[in-house]
């Protein structure tokens, strides 16, 4: 695996990763774990579909 996310792109997904999380606690809905899947590709730095697209945001 190639990494392929940068720095920028990393701490928007952990934002938007725990923002995610977060409403699903308060709203008591298990959807909040899809917050999981981009705080995974800010923590590995490669993101599938940017690799399936060869799109890059790493420097």
């Amino acid at each position: 695996m190639k990494e392929n996310v940068g720095s920028m792109d990393q701490y928007i997904r952990y934002a938007a990763g725990l923002a995610i999380l977060s409403a699903g606690v308060a709203y008591e809905s298990m959807w909040g774990l899809l917050g999981i899947m981009p705080i995974m590709t800010a923590l590995l730095a490669w993101c599938p579909p940017y690799a399936l697209l060869g799109l890059m945001t790493k420097k």
